[in-house]
């Protein structure tokens, strides 16, 4: 890849605007199709929001990142046992009022854990009808969920029985890891996907950290033709202006983040984005917990979810200290040092131990994590702009590593509709 190094080429089959999870994606389906691609892109690494940084050994996720085995697009174009997956517990364990309270799934069995709620976090009454809505999503398909009338999460789980005790103490805090949305504004039916998809597959993180999915994507192709460190000043049909000059092309793909789309491309609709505080802490012993995401059912606190990390892939540790991975969604106000005092005290609850002597690696503030899934939404917004302008991202389909895919492959797929194919290249993972 070249890095600060020389300039693109002055043309191209197609160049693509962005080196995320999309943008990759596009690029790998495209150059499988014989074209000549170029990928520009304006950070220092490919990835866009999906990186890893590591710092004094430990591999930090740029907010909690999971590859979800349930996704079709991953299984289908990535080699996952490459990725050398380490799993999380499918189940949960809910703080509520000073309590711990773990809902593990069996391995057969995932619903299961939900279909008997402790007192404090639902009535009988809530467990049998969560366990009944979990149990029809895992065997709906996409089709018959997308076919359902769209309401806000709010209203479709109102509607649906659930009391508003179980709601707020255990599915407000789940979807707001899964969406970042404790609001729960969402549509119904993409909180219905995301719900599906969590029953259906196990969370897993990589060995090497979450970055291991776009360098995976970035592999086959032509280290020669990416461009990182190179601002994209236009994009426009037929050529692209970059701060190191023009590439001209017989086709454009935008593959940024929706802020950046809509500079791009002025008139473009996007979604607003849900911002989100990830802290890691490092305990000199691992918390007597399983790899297993632990909600938090209180207002009053900062963090909605804390996972050790290293329980799940001990290759996020350089020895055997504990990493700790602290999730507030939202923009909490003041200062960062403030916050993390708030949350340090919170993991004091959360683990039952002192966290006071843990030392505090980073925190991760991130205004713009996932685009907002609000009705009305829609999986498949349109990624063919004109003959030869193309749009990717997740803000095109669902907020995930699912979406992403999605949406890069359909608007390769466009783009080679439009202008035809080279010579047939052999797609490679």
């Amino acid at each position: 890849m070249s890095d600060g190094q020389g300039s693109p080429p002055r043309q191209a089959d197609v160049v693509v605007v962005g080196a995320g999870v999309a943008g990759l994606t596009a690029a790998r389906h495209l150059v499988a199709a014989g074209l000549d691609v170029v990928v520009i892109e304006a950070a220092d690494h490919v990835g866009g929001r999906v990186w890893t940084d590591v710092v004094d050994g430990f591999r930090l996720d740029r907010g909690f990142h999971v590859l979800n085995t349930a996704h079709p697009e991953p299984r289908r174009w990535l080699d996952l046992a490459a990725l050398e997956p380490h799993m999380l517990s499918r189940g949960v364990i809910v703080h509520v009022d000073g309590q711990n309270y773990p809902l593990l799934d069996p391995p057969d069995d995932p619903v299961r854990a939900f279909s008997a709620l402790p007192a404090d976090l639902g009535t009988a009454r809530d467990g049998r009808r969560l366990a009944t809505m979990l149990q029809r999503l895992g065997t709906a398909s996409v089709g018959r969920i997308l076919d359902v009338p769209e309401l806000s999460a709010a209203t479709a789980l109102h509607l649906r029985g659930l009391s508003d005790l179980v709601v707020a103490r255990l599915l407000r805090p789940l979807l707001a890891l899964l969406l970042l949305d404790p609001l729960l504004e969402t549509s119904s039916r993409a909180m219905d996907l995301a719900l599906r998809s969590y029953v259906r597959g196990h969370w897993c993180l990589p060995g090497v950290g979450i970055r291991a999915i776009p360098e995976q994507l970035a592999a086959p192709l032509d280290p020669d033709s990416i461009f990182l460190g190179v601002p994209v000043v236009e994009a426009a049909i037929g050529r692209v202006l970059t701060s190191e000059g023009v590439v001209r092309s017989r086709a454009t793909v935008v593959a940024t983040d929706p802020q950046t789309a809509a500079r791009l491309l002025p008139g473009l609709v996007t979604r607003r984005m849900q911002a989100v505080t990830c802290a890691y802490h490092v305990a000199p012993e691992p918390p007597p917990v399983e790899p297993t995401v632990v909600l938090s059912a209180a207002d009053s606190s900062p963090a909605v979810a804390s996972v050790v990390v290293s329980q799940a892939a001990p290759s996020y540790s350089p020895d055997r200290r504990a990493l700790v991975c602290t999730t507030v969604v939202g923009k909490p106000p003041g200062d960062l040092d403030t916050l993390e005092k708030e949350i340090r005290w919170q993991l004091r609850t959360l683990y039952d131990t002192d966290a006071g002597g843990w030392d505090h690696l980073s925190t991760y503030r991130i205004p713009a994590a996932l685009p907002a899934m609000t009705p009305p939404h829609y999986v498949r917004r349109p990624v063919r702009i004109a003959h030869g302008l193309y749009v990717c991202g997740d803000h095109r389909a669902t907020s995930s590593l699912q979406g992403a895919m999605v949406s890069g492959r359909r608007a390769a797929r466009a783009v080679i509709e439009d202008i035809g194919m080279g010579r047939r290249r052999t797609m490679r993972t």
